[in-house]
């Protein structure tokens, strides 16, 4: 659903526009509805540069499958903290008659956005980079300071 990535700008009250190719996109999957949270990367860690940007109605079932897995995980303490933090992070943001999306601060701040914020399309949602850790992140895919583990790659359909 959610390709490619478009740098844009965060104004001074923290709004963004979503690219004109995705509004219509946006309206129709969740009628300009959007749920911001924190990422985290693959160690279970909080991504400090990244926010995750689902369609509200995403969110919804992704939810779902969180409060079930966070039954059944109930002694692992760092898949429960996980969720714990994702969802008590997670806020509602409706794109405005300008396609613009609010950001509240303390996001922003997680995230530490500022002026130029790249947003990446991961399929069934974006990912929202402050500019500078997303330059560092493309960087360490093209040069990674150690070889990947590629165990899994026969799993891509690619």
């Amino acid at each position: 659903m959610f390709r490619g990535s478009t740098t844009v700008n965060l104004d001074e009250k923290g709004r963004f526009a979503i690219p004109t190719r995705f509004r219509d996109r946006v309206q129709v999957k969740c009628a300009g509805k959007l749920v911001v949270t924190t990422a985290f990367d693959d160690d279970g860690t909080g991504n400090s540069h990244c926010l995750w940007v689902y369609p509200a109605t995403t969110w919804e079932e992704l939810e779902k499958e969180l409060g079930e897995v966070k039954k059944k995980k109930r002694g692992k303490p760092a898949i429960v903290n996980l969720i714990r933090f994702v969802i008590a992070s997670a806020n509602e943001c409706e794109m405005d008659a300008q396609g613009r999306i609010l950001l509240p601060e303390s996001l922003r701040s997680f995230a530490n956005l500022d002026k130029k914020i790249v947003l990446a399309g991961q399929i069934e949602r974006f990912e929202l980079w402050n500019e500078e850790a997303w330059l560092a992140k493309q960087s360490e895919f093209v040069q990674p300071k150690e070889k990947p583990d590629l165990s899994d790659m026969e799993d891509l359909p690619l």
